[in-house]
């Protein structure tokens, strides 16, 4: 081959290498495509509502290494043998969109959202200059935009981010560089001790962002909260007045809209009137519970919202946008994300450019590169309304409470508290501990339940359900509802599925 292209007219060998004409060969990776498309086609996207079908084909770690064949040899495979290789992926992956999938914040499939994905990796686009990423950039600003109105703020500003977690370090590092600017040029040496306050049910990475942003997980004041899950104010104003009598420097309160477990709102508007008096910058996490703001019959869980200074909401939870999409939204409209965050690379954001620089946000992100994550969101917004947006969470809801109104009818289920929002946590008690005395022992052995009952349904691949400790309490099912392919029939099927699964226990 390389002998016919050197004896063509104009071949340039440099090294060894054929600089002539393209290496690939796109008519053969075109058809690799329609085939590998028309696979995803019948095995995820047809197949997303039929509950026929397994949520797992479980295997263990050694066995699928062996079914895979993961070894990067050097040559490569045959096309067929890479569409058996994407078969083998889908079969083996879990099936989030299948409707008995409820073991995370997120689920289902959105077939809008699928298609902006689908669009974006095509265009493999990069969002940080208009001149190479203009939709994008412009998508992402018009997202944004309608997101700080939901929230209740005339103004802001705000990026997407990979991930939630990522958006709470924005906001601490942002609520620090408020608090103290020159932290930017100096660094960490001249500054006092600062200390911040999360509840004790915040998800794990404020931990993660205090420790990774060098403010030191000691210095997280955790906040006491009620038997629902709810930061307490009063608490709050406790420690917020011990960290100043102790010489610290409060600067920050992470408020949660909606917790990982129980899917508790923390009392945003009292939480706000104590930042206000002392001065602390409020960021609400909203990641999972911020959705609950397009709907007018629940958006009464976030009261308070408008008040806070920045919110983490990923409409790839409830919202189904796909991950991942998740963003940051700040309240200040001054610029000071890009301050905080700029660092003014002569070769990507010159200023001389033929055009309104300004749409070149990037300079606001951590990253360089990084995913048009608002395109999914929009698309599908575009498609649905607000009014389908608010359909979906509505419903979820509505499924929500039937689950919890058939768990106070079935002998051997028992609810942990009374949910508001997407989460049902619950006790299975299976019939030999049923008329067993309430004690250790009984805890003890409940406490085993559960993860048997897991690895069951796993190996069944019949559903997908979470489990957790928690605070003391044993081991207890987690049940999330988000999907719109979930039905009522659904969850009498989970409830069903339990007891089947533990009538042996």
């Amino acid at each position: 081959c390389k002998q016919e292209m050197l004896q063509k007219k104009n071949a340039v060998l440099v090294d060894g290498v054929i600089l002539n004409g393209p290496i690939m060969n796109s008519k053969a990776g075109e058809k690799f495509v329609e085939e590998a498309c028309k696979i995803i086609m019948e095995e995820v996207v047809q197949k997303a509502d039929d509950v026929t079908e397994k949520v797992c084909e479980w295997q263990a770690p050694e066995k699928l290494k062996q079914i895979l064949d993961l070894e990067m040899r050097d040559t490569g495979e045959c096309h067929q043998k890479i569409l058996q290789l994407c078969r083998d992926v889908i079969k083996y992956s879990v099936k989030t969109n299948h409707p008995r999938f409820f073991n995370q914040l997120y689920a289902g499939i959105d077939h809008y959202s699928l298609v902006a994905r689908f669009i974006t990796e095509a265009l493999n686009p990069s969002v940080y200059t208009y001149e190479v990423s203009p939709v994008f950039l412009l998508v992402e600003e018009a997202v944004i935009k309608k997101m700080i109105e939901f929230i209740g703020w005339e103004e802001g500003d705000g990026i997407f981010n990979p991930g939630g977690s990522v958006s709470n370090m924005y906001a601490m590092n942002l609520a620090r560089y408020k608090f103290c600017p020159e932290i930017k040029e100096k660094g960490l040496s001249g500054l006092p001790r600062l200390v911040l306050f999360a509840s004790e049910e915040c998800h794990y990475s404020m931990k993660k962002a205090a420790s990774f942003l060098g403010i030191g997980t000691e210095n997280v004041y955790f906040i006491k909260t009620d038997e629902r899950g709810k930061m307490i104010p009063e608490e709050l104003e406790k420690q917020v007045q011990r960290a100043r009598k102790e010489g610290s420097a409060p600067f920050l309160v992470c408020a949660t809209a909606g917790t990982t477990v129980l899917g508790a709102f923390d009392p945003l508007d009292k939480i706000a009137g104590i930042c206000e008096k002392h001065g602390l910058w409020l960021h609400v996490d909203a990641s999972w519970g911020g959705s609950a703001l397009i709907s007018r019959k629940h958006r009464r869980l976030l009261h308070g919202i408008h008040r806070a200074d920045s919110v983490a909401w990923n409409p790839h939870k409830m919202l189904l946008a796909g991950i991942q999409c998740c963003a940051l939204l700040v309240k200040d409209n001054s610029g000071l994300l890009k301050r905080c965050y700029s660092a003014e690379a002569a070769y990507l954001f010159q200023q001389d450019k033929f055009y309104d620089v300004s749409y070149d946000t990037g300079d606001k992100s951590i990253q360089c590169s990084r995913r048009p994550d608002a395109f999914k969101f929009w698309l599908m917004w575009k498609a649905l309304g607000t009014t389908g947006l608010e359909e979906r969470v509505n419903r979820a809801l509505a499924l929500a409470r039937y689950l919890v109104e058939e768990i106070r009818k079935r002998e051997g289920f028992q609810l942990l508290l009374e949910p508001e929002y997407a989460n049902v946590c619950f006790w299975y008690i299976p019939p030999s501990l049923r008329k067993m005395e309430d004690g250790p022992e009984f805890w003890q052995k409940l406490h085993q339940v559960a993860p048997i009952i897991k690895e069951r349904m796993m190996k069944k691949g019949s559903m997908m359900l979470g489990y957790q400790p928690h605070r003391g309490k044993v081991n207890f099912f987690r049940q999330v509802v988000i999907s719109p392919q979930v039905s009522r029939e659904d969850m009498d099927f989970l409830l069903d599925e339990i007891e089947l699964l533990a009538k042996d226990l």
